[in-house]
């Protein structure tokens, strides 16, 4: 199902969304097939920890996060991927792994892949492991004002 805050924010904003229902996956290249979506086209979310503080990662589900090449970006001393506990702290309304690339969402800061932006739509998970969201890419811009880094 769709998480709840998610759907109030992009209606509020009079984004145009659709939501697709598949088989559960377990990581975001299955969800990318069960959505019928090339996987450098499917959008994941990646939590890292920079010097305590938690920050979302979004990239294509075919990338990497390079944890050196970030913690440079960030000018960060440490920097490491959150662990469980951080991510069901920060998203109690999401299963674990199918957080939205909506960071501005639960005051976290948002860092996308350059490659997300090659395209015209994003598709991303959308608060459970069973349902994706596709919108505009301009209008995920507009509404996440996400800083565009080389990660």
């Amino acid at each position: 199902m769709i998480n709840q805050k998610l759907r109030e924010f992009l209606d509020s904003n009079a984004v145009s969304y659709r939501t697709e229902a598949h088989e559960p996956t377990v990581d975001a290249s299955r969800t990318a097939q069960a959505a019928h979506v090339r996987g450098r086209e499917f959008a994941k979310t990646v939590i890292v920890k920079a010097d305590g503080r938690l920050f979302m990662t979004v990239l294509p589900s075919t990338d990497r996060v390079h944890v050196d090449q970030l913690k440079q970006a960030l000018g960060a001393r440490d920097l490491e991927l959150a662990d469980e506990d951080d991510i069901n702290a920060a998203f109690p309304d999401c299963e674990i792994g199918a957080m939205p690339p909506f960071g501005n969402l639960y005051n976290m800061d948002v860092f996308v892949s350059e490659h997300l932006r090659e395209d015209e739509h994003i598709v991303f998970n959308a608060g459970s492991h069973s349902e994706v969201m596709r919108m505009s890419y301009q209008d995920y811009d507009r509404l996440v004002h996400p800083q565009v880094l080389h990660f």
